[in-house]
């Protein structure tokens, strides 16, 4: 069996990191599924998904800090040339990052490690308001 659930998630942009553990968690509690998969989809292509350990340190300066080595925002990006805009950077890190994660759940609990959390990482310039797709298959 399948369900899908939307999740509307505010951010800030600029390398915004949201955990979206417990709005997963309820999705999968409300599907009515016992055991099976959830896949958590970011529609965009300056966000990513993935998971890490949500802490200060980590959240508010390791993330962004590696981003900004890997695709720096004040670098040079056809993107930008090409559409007049300034977020070349945030579509390179999020295409690295990657839009979904699948993760399994059992008796309708995610199967999260202790120090693991369910992220939204936002890469873009400005504030928005992201679509999460979380597709359940189980049983």
């Amino acid at each position: 069996m399948v369900k899908t659930e939307t999740l509307e998630v505010p951010t800030k942009g600029h390398c915004d990191i949201v955990d979206i553990t417990s709005e997963v968690q309820q999705a999968v509690a409300k599907s009515g599924l016992s055991n099976g998969t959830v896949t958590v989809f970011n529609v965009g292509s300056t966000a990513g998904i993935t998971t890490i350990e949500y802490e200060p340190g980590l959240v508010n300066h390791d993330i962004n800090a590696a981003f900004e080595k890997i695709a720096p925002q004040n670098g040079r990006y056809e993107h930008e040339e090409t559409w007049h805009d300034d977020n070349g950077h945030a579509h390179v890190r999020a295409t690295m990052l990657g839009p979904s994660l699948v993760v399994p759940f059992c008796k309708q609990q995610l199967t999260l490690g202790t120090w693991q959390q369910i992220v939204l990482v936002d890469f873009d310039t400005r504030r928005r308001t992201r679509k999460i797709i979380c597709q359940m298959m189980g049983e």
